[in-house]
């Protein structure tokens, strides 16, 4: 299991969206926190499992 960081807000009719943080442009939403967070984790999964093209991903740089 490995830990991934997502921001998230509630909407004024009550739903929630957010995405993960590593990949900001794909957002999804939730009927309440949890649902939002079951929506997030199968993103996560798909994005680690497949190489999606125009997926963009966050990376490091070590300079010296």
């Amino acid at each position: 299991m490995r830990k991934v960081a997502f921001t998230y807000w509630k909407e004024p009719d009550g739903r929630y969206l957010g995405y993960l943080n590593d990949y900001p442009d794909h957002w999804t939403q939730g009927d309440d926190l949890e649902d939002l967070r079951e929506h997030l984790a199968d993103l996560a999964e798909m994005f680690a499992a497949e190489e999606i093209p125009g997926i963009r991903r966050v990376g490091e740089l070590e300079v010296a």
